[in-house]
């Protein structure tokens, strides 16, 4: 009897060791400094990372732990965001400047660790104070662990594919002198495809980003919309692509001719080379083609019962109706401003247009019980009800002007929230990329004009919505998304249009620790940076 108790205890070692050999630390060191690089017939100045555009690529598996060093040698505050990372527990990790973290100072170094729970696909990274992310950022591909394969034929090759916007200028002062102003920013002077731009800009014929593929074999191209302020659409001249997961979860696949990817977003196709290779350019969409973008979205479902694959939850705690567009803000005296009617742009959520604190992160402030640097009061509704997508009302001085503050919403643990975030059209009508940090969400129904409960709420697909990090609002238009709450912390919800960000167009979600140790957030790690 002794005997074979003996060998069951070994048995359940050797299980438990061969579970935990599938999971590994994967660690990197970012060296964020001043990089010359020549683009566009001149030699720029940027911040990069490790001496590159885009900075390195970070390859891990589900389960894997990963750690990364940073050390800030540019003259600017830095932070950065693990995008799409769920930081479970490990809020402190997320990166968003003055949400989880004051910044890492010039000179300073601040240690990022995280586990990599629950999540497959196309992730990215990058810098989330002022525009840094134009230039520090780089893709974060998951593979499933040991044992698991793709719920697709494994390709013959994968590739990111980055795409972004170039400035001939310091990207920081092209923010600062839009702040100073109160004006838009000047717009970038060329896009890029993995940190080149294409063939028709000046200078740019050679040095092209270029993919050698083999005829007949199969590629997984991760696309990754690094862009500041543009949705994007990308096609390949004469061939189809298939859509197999968006915001690193899987879709049903999905044919297309076009992907369109907003900012923050990532799409992953598999594309078989299987035409003549000529070198020739697709005919793309017009930039403003909302009817291919809206069939391009709402065509998207998720993977059922594929790997990762959550189901809807059903019952809802928190109903939240949200606006989301620009607005203005008032020009102080004896300035000269660039803005609308001679103000400052603004926006804002709910006609509340959030403001970054100064003197703590708000996490820190939750988490120590600070009081002073923010507020619990964001509404679960706007407090004036009008014809949201109206351009008859776009310059209504009554609803134009949100005041600011640091305004959150407070959410028990694990309670589910149902958001429909309205587009308004004040000043604009606009695509809004709305990112929510720490969760998935699922897209239950998109559409235009303003969302209806009678009939929109009949267009719910509770079945097999496709779960993503980021959701484009439809110009002119809503969307109703719906995820539950299980990580405790502090997660921003903000427009991922830099442009938008400093405007006001945010609010944090303050979820509150759960009832077990293992449901409450821990303390910050030693070397978190302070303000």
């Amino acid at each position: 009897m002794a005997r074979s108790m003996l060998l069951l205890a070994c048995a359940f070692v050797i299980l438990a060791s061969s579970s935990l050999a599938s999971a590994a630390i994967v660690e990197h060191t970012f060296h964020v400094k001043n990089l010359t690089i020549g683009r566009l017939c001149r030699q720029q100045v940027i911040t990069a990372v490790n001496g590159s555009l885009p900075g390195p690529t970070i390859r891990v598996k589900e389960g894997d732990t990963l750690i990364v060093h940073v050390f800030n040698k540019s003259p600017y505050n830095l932070t950065i965001h693990w995008h799409g990372i769920f930081q479970l527990l490990s809020g402190w990790a997320d990166g968003p400047n003055m949400i989880t973290q004051c910044p890492i100072r010039p000179g300073t170094s601040y240690t990022y660790k995280f586990k990599i729970i629950n999540q497959e696909g196309t992730l990215w990274w990058h810098a989330h104070v002022s525009w840094l992310r134009a230039t520090v950022y780089g893709a974060l591909i998951i593979r499933p662990r040991e044992g698991h394969k793709y719920p697709f034929p494994k390709p013959d090759k994968e590739v990111p594919i980055l795409l972004g916007e170039w400035w001939n200028a310091n990207v920081i002062d092209v923010a600062n002198q839009a702040t100073i102003s109160g004006g838009g920013p000047n717009v970038s002077d060329a896009y890029t495809i993995n940190g080149r731009p294409g063939d028709l800009y000046p200078c740019s014929q050679n040095k092209t980003y270029k993919l050698t593929v083999e005829q007949g074999k199969t590629y997984l191209l991760r696309i990754i919309n690094a862009a500041l302020n543009n949705q994007l659409f990308y096609k390949i001249a004469n061939h189809k692509m298939t859509v197999v997961a968006v915001d690193a979860s899987y879709t049903n696949p999905y044919v297309t001719d076009v992907v369109v990817i907003a900012p923050g977003q990532t799409v992953d196709v598999l594309l078989k080379a299987d035409q003549r290779l000529l070198p020739i350019m697709p005919i793309l969409p017009n930039f403003n083609d909302t009817p291919t973008a809206h069939k391009f979205y709402s065509n998207l479902t998720g993977l059922v019962n594929g790997p990762q694959w959550v189901p809807v939850p059903r019952d809802v705690d928190e109903h939240m109706f949200v606006t989301v567009g620009l607005g203005l803000d008032r020009c102080a005296a004896n300035a000269t401003c660039q803005g609308p009617n001679g103000q400052r742009f603004s926006a804002s959520m709910n006609n509340h247009s959030f403001q970054f604190p100064t003197s703590l992160s708000i996490l820190q402030a939750f988490f120590f019980n600070v009081g002073g640097v923010y507020t619990p009061d964001f509404p679960n509704n706007p407090p004036i009800k009008f014809d949201y997508t109206n351009q008859n009302n776009s310059n209504n001085a009554s609803l134009l002007f949100a005041p600011k503050s640091t305004s959150v919403k407070k959410l028990k643990f694990n309670s589910t929230v149902q958001m429909i975030l309205q587009n308004t059209a004040l000043l604009a009508l606009e695509n809004h990329p709305m990112h929510l940090h720490g969760f998935d969400f699922h897209v239950l129904a998109q559409g235009f004009g303003n969302y209806n409960p009678k009939t929109d709420s009949k267009k719910f697909n509770f079945v097999n919505p496709q779960r993503r990090n980021t959701i484009a609002v439809p110009v002119g238009g809503w969307a109703v998304i719906r995820f539950r709450a299980n990580n405790p912390g502090v997660w921003i919800m903000h427009c991922h249009l830099d442009v938008h960000l400093p405007w006001g167009l945010a609010t944090a979600f303050v979820v509150e620790n759960g009832p077990t140790p293992s449901t409450r957030l821990p303390p910050p790690p030693a070397d978190l940076p302070q303000c």
